[in-house]
């Protein structure tokens, strides 16, 4: 059943290795950017709309067993000026990949996308494979890019988790009104810049 796949897809426990990355919370934590409930759901409405929009449209646009993929890897390249964000998508991308392969094996288009492709294009041919419609792939890459952030901030900051959840679901309203259609390019420099200050950490939980 598709909405099923779509809530596999979207559950932390499926092995993509997203929790390995906090989508930029923990620089955001170590510059002071966030650290309370009320910086940290400023942070998430943010990141939904810059990266987590870019995200889905990548997605909705690669849930389709015909899409070109080298050029779909090549806008999602182009979407990521920060090249330590470039190899962390790429690294989820082929764990995602993995997973994706083992779980619908059938769709051999799952083989075309190369060894580390970018982690929304993964989602969108995965959803694809699933049975999924581009409008559930470009749901999940938008949740995604809030609830990985979310709860990497209850491990590293300590928030309660059950109002980090709150701020999750007040967010709801906004990812469901996403638009999926076309590839958005809306930019996030501060996320950018983020990244790159978090390579040069020397203690770090978190990849990204």
């Amino acid at each position: 059943m598709p909405d099923v796949a779509a809530l596999l897809l979207a559950d932390a426990r499926f092995p993509a290795g997203g929790h390995a990355h906090s989508g930029g919370l923990e620089p955001a934590f170590a510059t002071g950017t966030v650290t309370d409930l009320p910086s940290l759901e400023l942070f998430l409405r943010g990141r939904l709309r810059t990266s987590g929009v870019t995200a889905a449209g990548l997605a909705a646009a690669s849930c389709n067993p015909l899409a070109n993929w080298q050029v779909l890897d090549a806008e999602a390249d182009a979407r990521m000026p920060s090249p330590t964000l470039r190899d962390a998508s790429r690294r989820q991308g082929r764990a995602l990949l993995r997973t994706v392969r083992a779980a619908w094996p059938e769709p051999g288009y799952l083989h075309d996308l190369g060894p580390a492709p970018h982690h929304p294009i993964v989602l969108g041919a995965g959803a694809a494979a699933a049975g999924c419609l581009p409008e559930q792939a470009a749901r999940i890459a938008a949740y995604q890019s809030v609830s990985g952030p979310a709860s990497a901030a209850v491990r590293l900051i300590g928030l309660d988790p059950i109002a980090v959840s709150a701020i999750i679901a007040r967010i709801v309203p906004e990812i469901d009104a996403i638009s999926w259609e076309g590839l958005p390019f809306p930019s996030a420099p501060n996320l950018d810049l983020l990244a790159e200050f978090h390579t040069t950490a020397e203690v770090r939980l978190f990849e990204s």
